[in-house]
């Protein structure tokens, strides 16, 4: 192998290891300001969506933070019979969790074409969208973390119906995610983005 054709194959493979590193969950997922430090386009992602859709950055990332712990690839849980692989229970991936078919609106109204659940700007994107959506339907406080967050888990419609009233799992969920919103929303206030 040549001088130069080692070289190559060593930048080769270190974008791809840069690549895959990029992918990893922050570290510290529980301080909002080492996730913006570690994470330094998400805090710009995070910032245009909040200037396109008026959520509250904070409220968006406690969403992201209880649907994947910012694992790019989540996805809920594929049941097993005995040692056959059935099918997942929803279609819910990415960053955002977000369901095909939400998504598939979310990208017809203000996506792109491209867009993709793997991608934090357009996961971000879509949590500001969403959120936005559960103001305009069901006159949801884009400050309220808690009942945004019961709007984005059982949809606008379920929302309205309450369907969260008889879920006490959910409600503490939802409780979880306020205070995790209100923490990262004093943490943000100090870090000086």
């Amino acid at each position: 192998m040549s001088n130069l054709s080692r070289k190559l194959f060593v930048l080769i493979v270190s974008a791809v290891l840069a690549g895959c590193a990029t992918k990893a969950p922050p570290q510290k997922p529980h301080n909002l300001c080492s996730v913006f430090k570690e994470k330094r386009s998400w805090y710009k992602d995070a910032k245009k969506s909040n200037q396109r859709w008026g959520t509250p950055i904070q409220i968006m990332m406690a969403i992201m933070y209880q649907e994947s712990s910012y694992r790019h690839d989540a996805q809920p849980p594929r049941p097993w019979f005995l040692f056959i692989p059935l099918p997942r229970d929803s279609s819910a991936y990415g960053y955002s969790q977000a369901q095909d078919g939400t998504w598939d609106q979310y990208v017809r109204e203000a996506g792109g074409f491209f867009s993709s659940r793997k991608d934090f700007g357009d996961s971000i994107d879509f949590i500001g969208w969403y959120t936005h959506k559960s103001r305009k339907i069901n006159g949801t406080s884009l400050w309220a973390a808690d009942h945004q967050y019961l709007n984005y888990h059982e949809g606008w419609y379920g929302y309205r119906k309450g369907t969260h009233k008889k879920k006490k799992w959910l409600l503490n969920t939802a409780g979880t995610v306020k205070r995790r919103a209100s923490d990262y929303g004093e943490q943000l206030r100090r870090c000086g983005l």
